[in-house]
C-alpha cells in the first residue's frame, strides 16, 4: 500500500479509501466486518461513511454496523475515520442542514453509533445555502476544541463554495476544509474545470467518488454478453451515451494487459491532486480485485491516449471562455 498527506495536513492515508454505502443494504454485517480487516491487512487505513448510509431514515444502519465492528476487533486507532452530516435524519425542520443545532446533534448521534469517542474526518455532505458559513465554522470549531472532531472536509461542493468556507475559516483563524469529496472519473471529468483547481489551491485533499462511473468503466461491455447482468437502467442509460468511447477504452486496456477497473483507478492515482478515489466493495474479492490499481503503472502515452478516448473538459477559464 502506498499512502499520501491528506492535503495540506500531517495526516497520512492510504491512496485507497474504502467506501462503506454498500454496508448493510447490498453486504450482510458479517460480510462487512470481514471487507474491514481484510481492508486493513492490505493496509487501507481510510474509511469513508455517511450518517445517511443504509437508508433508513434516522437510524445510521452503516454507522452501526462499523461501530460494532470497531468495538468487537479494538482496531479503532488503525483507522483513519469519515463521516458526513447533512442529509435528513428525521422529519422535522431541523433535522438536515448544516446548521449549528444539526451538527451538534448528528456528531454525537455518529460518534454513539461509531462506538468511537472522536471523528478524524467530518465532511460537509453538501453545501448549505442557508446556514452562513461564520455558523458552520463556529460549530465545527467547537466540535475540534472538544475533541470530537480532528479535520472537516467537504463532500460536493463547487469550486467557488470551496473558496467561500476557506475564507470565512481564515478569517476566524481556523484550519478549515482539508479534503473535499466529488464526483469525477475518466468519463466525468467536470470538476476538472474548478473544483480541482480550487482544492488544489486551498491544500484539500480531493477523494473521488464513483471512480468507475457507476461500473461503466469497469469491463462492462464484457459483462454485457447474453446470461449476464448487465446493470441498472441507469447504468443502461449512461452506457448508452459513451458506448463508443467504452469499447475503444476496453480495447486500450486489452493492449496494456490490464484489467478495465485497474485502469480506471489507476487514471485517477495519476492526476494531481487526487488523494485516492474510494472503492466501494460490497465482497471480499471486490476490495481484493482494487488493490490491483496500485501496481499500475500509467506513462505520458497511455495518459495521452485515455485523454484521447475520455477527453476532458479543458482548463478553466480557457474552456468556457476563451
Amino acid at each position: 500500500m502506498r499512502y499520501t498527506h491528506l492535503g495540506r495536513t500531517g495526516l497520512q492515508v492510504s491512496r485507497l479509501v474504502l467506501g462503506t454505502m454498500n454496508f448493510g443494504p447490498d453486504t450482510p454485517e458479517e460480510t462487512a466486518h470481514a471487507i474491514m480487516d481484510r481492508a486493513l491487512d492490505l493496509g487501507i487505513n481510510f474509511f469513508d461513511t455517511a450518517n445517511i448510509y443504509g437508508w433508513r431514515l434516522g437510524e445510521g444502519w452503516t454507522e452501526q454496523i462499523i461501530g460494532r465492528w470497531l468495538e468487537k476487533s479494538g482496531r479503532r486507532d488503525d483507522v483513519v475515520l469519515a463521516t458526513k452530516v447533512y442529509e435528513p435524519m428525521g422529519e422535522g425542520p431541523n433535522t438536515s442542514g448544516l446548521s449549528a443545532r444539526h451538527i451538534r446533534r448528528q456528531v454525537e448521534d455518529s460518534l454513539r453509533r461509531l462506538r468511537t469517542d472522536h471523528l478524524d474526518l467530518y465532511q460537509a455532505h453538501h453545501v448549505d445555502r442557508n446556514t452562513p458559513w461564520e455558523e458552520f465554522w463556529q460549530a465545527m470549531d467547537v466540535l475540534v476544541a472538544q475533541g470530537k472532531v480532528l479535520y472537516v472536509g467537504s463532500s460536493n461542493f463547487a469550486g467557488w463554495h470551496i473558496a467561500q468556507a476557506g475564507e470565512a475559516a481564515r478569517r476566524r483563524n481556523s484550519l478549515g476544509l482539508v479534503s473535499e469529496q466529488s464526483l469525477y472519473n475518466l468519463a466525468e471529468r467536470t470538476a476538472e474545470l474548478e473544483v480541482l483547481p480550487a482544492a488544489r489551491d486551498y491544500g484539500l485533499g480531493f477523494i473521488p467518488w464513483s471512480p468507475l462511473h457507476g461500473g461503466i468503466l469497469g469491463g462492462i461491455l464484457r459483462k454485457d454478453r447474453p446470461g449476464r447482468e448487465s446493470g441498472s437502467d441507469l447504468t443502461a442509460k449512461r452506457l448508452a451515451a459513451v458506448r463508443p468511447r467504452v469499447a475503444a477504452y476496453e480495447e486500450f486496456c486489452d493492449e496494456l494487459g490490464r484489467p478495465p477497473a485497474d485502469v480506471a483507478l489507476a487514471w485517477l492515482l495519476h492526476q494531481e491532486g487526487v488523494t485516492g478515489p474510494i472503492i466501494g466493495p460490497r465482497t471480499l474479492d471486490h476490495l481484493e480485485r482494487a488493490v490491483g490499481a496500485l501496481d499500475v503503472r500509467l506513462g505520458p502515452s497511455e495518459l495521452d491516449r485515455l485523454d484521447e478516448i475520455f477527453p476532458g473538459p479543458g482548463p478553466a477559464p480557457e474552456a468556457y471562455a476563451w
